[in-house]
């Protein structure tokens, strides 16, 4: 190879490395730009319907070049007893790369805008401490199911991971360490996915489906509970009251329902929810309810807030 040709190489690879690189670990500058969507970005892949337009406070309030945090007081079910603990959603929108299914580093026509919800719940079931957290990509146009959906979750036991990408149809996969969930990869027909509707909320509820639906619980439902992804048959809601309004769903031939409470007027926000399901094993198995009430709000970049200064944050947080 030519010595112009090696320098011309190295200066390709460096150009490359220094775009690959995510929000959290570049300058906050940059860290601004490549977090937050701009709000530019025009493609709409085939098969969709047409895009839903924005409402200019929409954009005002969510391409203002921050994310909204709000942290919420959790009693969680586990193992047949309530846990105390911390939950935290993170809204944000971001530029998304369809074919690879990524947030996208910079501005590009193909990109399809996103309201991405990141959920963690961390409490503590005895000695040991969990750790969940949920992605979910949805088009802010509100003309198809989320682009991906993914979980992770960590415990002393081991930890498992898995991901649902919309392509064809759903491709899922999970990584587990328990027995007879180790590596699994299929796909499914699409429906509705509950792990969505926190987005969909967000962005329009008055066009949340109501009815008899089919719907694929979330993902933290099937790896906590151990039981294969599908669709259930369910049954959706929803009413206000006195500036509240509450979506339900209630799954048939199951314990599972889940109740949001969220503003009735925007941004909508995610007041409170309640979920109901079977914990425990065995004779110890019994239908108990978990709920997640809001404690604070606050909207800031916070990807380019990670000095030792900032940490007075989660106290305005109450974390």
């Amino acid at each position: 190879m030519k010595k112009g040709s090696k320098f011309g190489l190295r200066v390709g690879i460096l150009v490359f490395l220094s775009c690959g690189i995510g929000a959290c670990s570049q300058g906050k500058k940059e860290e601004k730009t490549l977090a937050v969507n701009t709000g530019t970005e025009k493609a709409q892949t085939e098969g969709t319907t047409p895009k839903k337009p924005l409402s200019q406070e929409f954009k005002d309030y969510w391409y203002a070049g921050d994310a909204e945090i709000t942290s919420y007081q959790l009693q969680q079910a586990r193992y047949g007893e309530l846990r105390e603990g911390k939950a935290v959603l993170i809204y944000v929108t971001e530029p998304f790369l369809p074919d690879v299914q990524v947030k996208a580093d910079g501005n590009n026509p193909t990109n399809i805008p996103v309201l991405k919800l990141n959920k963690t719940k961390k409490y503590l079931t005895g000695i040991y401490p969990y750790s969940i957290m949920s992605s979910t990509f949805y088009p802010v146009h509100d003309n198809q199911h989320a682009l991906k959906s993914s979980l992770s979750v960590q415990e002393w036991c081991g930890h498992v991971y898995a991901q649902l990408n919309n392509r064809e149809a759903f491709e899922f996969t999970s990584h587990s360490y328990f027995e007879g969930e180790a590596d699994q990869n299929l796909s499914m027909d699409k429906a509705i996915l509950e792990n969505e509707i926190w987005n969909r909320i967000r962005i329009n509820p008055q066009d949340l489906p109501v009815g008899k639906i089919e719907i694929i619980p979330a993902l933290e439902y099937f790896r906590v509970q151990h039981n294969p992804i599908r669709a259930y048959t369910a049954t959706a809601s929803i009413s206000t009251i006195n500036g509240i309004s509450s979506y339900s769903i209630v799954y048939e031939n199951t314990e599972r329902k889940l109740t949001i409470d969220f503003s009735a007027t925007f941004p909508y926000e995610i007041e409170s929810w309640e979920e109901s399901f079977t914990s425990g094993y065995g004779p110890n198995a019994k239908t108990m309810v978990s709920k997640g009430s809001k404690l604070k709000t606050l909207k800031t970049p916070y990807w380019g807030q990670n000095s030792n200064k900032y940490l007075h944050l989660r106290d305005s947080l109450a974390l």
